[in-house]
């Protein structure tokens, strides 16, 4: 997760690309429309390939760790 930061002070404290103000959900957001990486990358030309796959990373590593549980 090195290329992925929370800090309270940045985005109110969303996960995003190290360095930047682009959220995690922001790149999914892209992704789960169709967007190819190279579209994501042409809108914002100072992330990387490797950027959106640790977006993807961490999605994977945030809904392996958290489970609900259904109560009635």
């Amino acid at each position: 997760m090195e290329r992925i930061e929370i800090k309270p002070d940045i985005c109110n404290g969303k996960a995003v690309i190290k360095g930047t103000r682009i959220t995690v959900s922001t790149i999914l957001g892209f992704l789960s429309a169709g967007d190819s990486y190279n579209d994501i990358l042409k809108a914002y030309p100072n992330i990387t390939k490797e950027d959106i796959r640790a977006c993807l990373q961490y999605a994977h590593y945030i809904t392996n760790r958290h489970t609900a549980v259904e109560t009635k």
